[in-house]
């Protein structure tokens, strides 16, 4: 399982911008503010806030205008992301799991190997590669938690049905249409004028295929579509292919008939439906396979759900001082 997909990948991000406590005195015993303690372990104030300016940089592209209650949010998500890390680094000691000693090895190689070349990297190697033994360790005696906790028996043929049969929606293969499209290429920022133009063209043509002309050779000749090779088969596309004003458009169209000519994001586009496929609900022989990891991988995010929220739960939290945050620069 990958660790960087997992909800534990941010903490192992926080948990380095937070950087390793010292081994002497920890927080608070120098008179610092803690935001909280969690079974009687301190996350300062100067913890949490280099956790939060990590997170708003890493979430906001644009940091200015930030809605209130989404800053909020932020807050609340950055303090049990801290909260849940120290749970859980307790749990691992309370297991005794130890780290795979072969896999940090060869992550340390690749480390050299990467900056080898690098004169900063050479520099600094005796003094960074402590702490990066430390957090890669770290790192993996919590993948290897994760793992345990989310392993699962394989789901029953019968379990597997039921799942089957309470989902239909993610068995059902959506309507498909068949189109076939002519694009009169416009730039976007083009005058109004380039724009009329285009559309006036594009008006002329449906005229000719109202007309009975021949629309792959009309394609072939006028259209800037990678599908103009085609004759202008665009081939089947499904809900969420194109945009929904444009799905909106073309689901209005009958079978054979040339729409009227739609402005689009790259120019005008005229479209041809050639046929309907209707959305077909597939039997559970032919899906099974996929319904049973799907359920095995439902079973598996519960249930790490459900052991970090009885972590939670059981532990004992003291939120201390309110965090004074604001976005990061």
């Amino acid at each position: 399982m990958a660790f960087k997909t997992t909800g534990l990948g941010i903490l192992l991000a926080l948990s380095l911008i937070a950087g390793a406590r010292a081994a002497t005195d920890a927080p608070g015993e120098t008179g610092e503010i803690l935001y909280a303690t969690v079974n009687g372990k301190p996350i300062s104030q100067k913890e949490y806030q280099a956790a939060y300016a990590s997170h708003v940089r890493n979430t906001f592209y644009h940091r200015e205008g930030i809605a209130d209650e989404r800053l909020q949010a932020a807050r609340q998500e950055v303090g049990d992301r801290l909260i849940e890390r120290i749970l859980l680094l307790e749990e691992i000691d309370r297991r005794k799991i130890d780290p795979d000693q072969q896999k940090i090895d060869a992550e340390i190689a690749g480390y050299e190997k990467r900056y080898a070349a690098s004169a900063m990297w050479q520099q600094n190697r005796q003094t960074l590669l402590p702490g990066l033994k430390e957090r890669l360790a770290e790192q993996n005696r919590l993948e290897r938690l994760e793992q345990t906790v989310r392993h699962q028996e394989p789901p029953t043929t019968a379990d597997t049905r039921k799942y089957y049969e309470a989902h239909p929606e993610l068995f059902t293969e959506p309507e498909k249409l068949h189109l076939y499209t002519i694009l009169l290429k416009v730039d976007p920022s083009a005058s109004a004028a380039v724009w009329d133009e285009a559309r006036a063209e594009a008006a002329r043509i449906v005229a000719k295929l109202r007309a009975g002309g021949d629309f792959a050779e009309l394609a072939r000749i006028h259209s800037h579509d990678r599908s103009a090779a085609d004759g202008g088969d665009m081939g089947y596309i499904h809900l969420g292919m194109v945009p929904e004003a444009l799905q909106a458009r073309i689901d209005q169209l009958a079978i054979g008939v040339v729409g009227d000519p739609i402005d689009v994001l790259e120019g005008v586009g005229i479209f041809r439906l050639a046929e309907r496929v209707a959305a077909k609900h597939r039997d559970f022989a032919s899906v099974a396979p996929r319904a049973r990891d799907l359920l095995l991988r439902d079973r598996e995010k519960e249930a790490w759900r459900q052991f970090r929220s009885d972590l939670r739960r059981k532990a004992e939290v003291r939120l201390l001082d309110q965090p004074r945050t604001a976005a990061a620069n």
